[in-house]
């Protein structure tokens, strides 16, 4: 029997720390510049691209890690430089986690390498599944797709909302409503090669922000696909809308699965907000002198930069937990991964408030950079499933009652 341990083993300190040196000496240096301009940092994925830290080698390397944390790792430095320009770098993930969580082996080699392009022209891709009126409502796409047997073509018609990477990506995973009577469990997901007609992104939305993220909404005109983009294949989608429709529990459909995949990481990304807020706070009221002393010798600072810490540490417990469990397969009983996205949410907004409040009125000010982590953070109480609709996941699984 092996002994318990919470020691990153060498392969995982290394990662971090070269993810984190990344994140120092590129990314914190140009985020004020990126957040201001609201521009895709192309410069910076580039330069990730030339030292291998975006690519699917990266993401198949942290990927590989028996324990899960690797991803997890990764994600907290990055979003430790910076939460804009993390995401242009980490956005492409979901896409890719879609491939992966729903393709065929085929599928993920003829697809996933276009997600990225290569080092000398970098690309991105773009996972799109909210809409105007089915946000956490799933089961209200009206995003539609049906099969035109004549020429082996899926068309899709609809409308996306709040897409990362909408419009400028390369590949554009869409999930669809092949059968609306079946609700989410009558859906699919499908990859949109580059250049396909009739795919049409509108300009990119202002946000409070992750402004360094390209965000928009996505039109789908009758866009036609070939057969063999329907992610795990015509067989497998009609072998699952059969026992959908015969009330037998389907395993799972294509949104929910991709989110299922991709919430420790997302709450490690919430993580890497928290933590930068929180050291740069500490170290401010070290510094910052009233009446006579360091504010940090008042109890009211004291306590709160330890309450900041203590949340922080529980929040990447339960991160690393769902981590390790969905990289082991075992089941979420009782909702790990969505607590494990809840927390560092959370948790991730009240440590940039107090972070702010902490530096008082320079907080308020972009001269420090505080209140960008105040607006990055706000998102992940919002995106990939709300902090309710995460609660009603986690009350769901503990009570084995459908609330509502």
């Amino acid at each position: 029997m092996p002994e318990f341990s919470l020691d990153l083993n060498e392969e995982q300190r290394d990662l971090r720390d070269w993810v984190h040196g990344f994140a120092d000496e590129v990314v914190r240096p140009a985020a004020a510049e990126w957040d201001a301009r609201e521009e895709t940092p192309w410069p910076v994925i580039k330069q990730a691209a030339k030292i291998g830290l975006y690519g699917f080698e990266f993401l198949a390397n942290c990927w590989s890690d028996p324990t899960g944390l690797s991803l997890c790792l990764a994600s907290e430095e990055l979003f430790w430089g910076d939460a804009g320009i993390g995401m242009a770098l980490m956005g492409t993930g979901l896409a890719v986690a879609a491939i992966y969580g729903t393709g065929t082996p085929e599928q993920m080699l003829e697809w996933v390498p276009q997600c990225f392009g290569d080092v000398d022209d970098p690309k991105v891709a773009a996972f799109c599944t909210t809409e105007p009126e089915a946000g956490s409502d799933v089961g209200a796409m009206r995003t539609r797709a049906w099969y035109d047997e004549a020429s082996d073509e899926w068309i899709l018609s609809g409308q996306k909302a709040y897409a990362t990477n909408g419009g400028i990506a390369n590949v554009h995973v869409v999930t669809a409503s092949i059968d609306p009577a079946l609700g989410s469990r009558g859906q699919a997901a499908f990859v949109v090669p580059p250049d396909t007609a009739g795919l049409v992104g509108t300009k990119k939305l202002k946000k409070l922000g992750l402004r360094a993220s390209h965000t928009a909404d996505v039109f789908l005109d009758e866009v036609r696909v070939p057969g063999r983009c329907l992610l795990g294949g015509r067989d497998a989608l009609e072998e699952r809308l059969a026992r959908a429709r015969e009330g037998t529990r389907a395993a799972g459909q294509a949104a929910m699965r991709t989110f299922e995949l991709s919430r420790p990481t997302v709450g490690a990304q919430a993580l890497g907000i928290a933590r930068a807020a929180y050291e740069y706070s500490l170290e401010y009221a070290k510094g910052r002198v009233q009446f006579g002393r360091p504010i940090i010798e008042n109890q009211a600072i004291a306590f709160a930069l330890a309450d900041m810490r203590m949340e922080i540490d529980a929040a990447r417990l339960l991160v690393w937990r769902a981590a390790w469990m969905g990289r082991n397969n075992r089941r979420f009983e009782a909702g790990e991964g969505s607590m494990s996205k809840l927390k560092a949410g959370e948790v991730a907004v009240a440590v940039a408030e107090k972070a702010v409040q902490i530096l008082g009125g320079a907080g308020y000010l972009r001269e420090h950079p505080v209140e960008r982590w105040y607006r990055d953070a706000k998102i992940y109480t919002i995106f990939e499933g709300t902090s309710e609709i995460q609660r009603l996941v986690v009350s769901r699984a503990i009570s084995g009652m459908q609330i509502r």
